[in-house]
């Protein structure tokens, strides 16, 4: 785990919506503020920020943000990147914390977490939502690869993609092909970060996360996100692109 700030490089397209909160934030870590007062600086998140040893021991994280409306922060990568999500999506953010901390408040801490805790640590580490038009939902769904990639690939300039997942997001900082998200879909019409925000925050439910409504989406094969999957038989990678089915491409 990265424990200084690193190089980050903010012109992937990845970092497009949280890349004028990550920069000043990532610069005043690099010159020497620990993580949470380099995210609190920004004043643009709905919780403080405050040192891992903040957390009362005994008390779940999850609770301990519930009640106190602060996220105890680590000096490393990955609990920099949740505070860049807690700045940009803090509608989603305040209610991801609200489902789980209503699963411990009712259950305690299981030595397993219940389904709604589960799906919900899923997506807050590795989620994407996608808004795009029905064509590119149903593939990705079904796994159609060379669909979704191949005859559908114009469609992509009508997606949009927020990748939410911190996690999956510190992967992002050194890109390697098989960096796989979780994706729930959205409504095509979505097309800023805060629409995105406010649409997900009213969908999530308990009832909705419980089946793990997500399909998988290796994120470097996302057309204009790596230059390498403009190249013959990039998608012809089982290892990485895992299918229900392949459909051969036209022509």
């Amino acid at each position: 785990m990265v424990t200084q700030a690193p190089e980050i490089d903010w012109a992937a397209p990845w970092w497009a919506p949280v890349r004028t909160t990550g920069e000043e934030a990532l610069a005043r870590w690099a010159a020497g503020a620990p993580v949470a007062e380099a995210l609190n600086a920004a004043r643009s998140a709905p919780v403080r920020f405050v040192p891992q040893h903040a957390l009362p021991e005994g008390l779940p994280y999850e609770l301990f943000i519930f009640k106190q409306r602060a996220v105890p922060s680590r000096d490393n990568l990955h609990d920099f990147l949740n505070g860049l999500i807690w700045s940009r999506y803090p509608r989603t953010k305040l209610r991801l914390n609200a489902l789980q901390a209503t699963e411990i408040t009712r259950d305690g801490v299981r030595s397993t977490r219940g389904p709604v805790r589960d799906a919900v640590t899923l997506f807050d580490e590795s989620g994407v939502l996608l808004g795009a038009p029905q064509a590119l939902q149903d593939a990705l769904r079904e796994r159609r690869w060379l669909d979704l990639f191949g005859s559908l690939r114009p469609l992509w300039k009508e997606a949009r993609l927020w990748v939410i997942g911190h996690a999956a997001l510190e992967k992002l900082v050194s890109p390697y092909k098989s960096i796989t998200a979780h994706v729930l879909p959205a409504p095509a019409h979505l097309e800023t970060l805060e629409q995105a925000d406010a649409w997900l925050a009213e969908w999530l439910s308990a009832g909705r996360m419980a089946p793990k409504p997500f399909a998988p989406l290796p994120l470097l094969g996302v057309p204009g996100w790596w230059a390498g999957n403009e190249e013959a038989g990039f998608y012809d990678d089982a290892s990485v692109f895992r299918g229900k089915t392949l459909i051969s491409r036209p022509g």
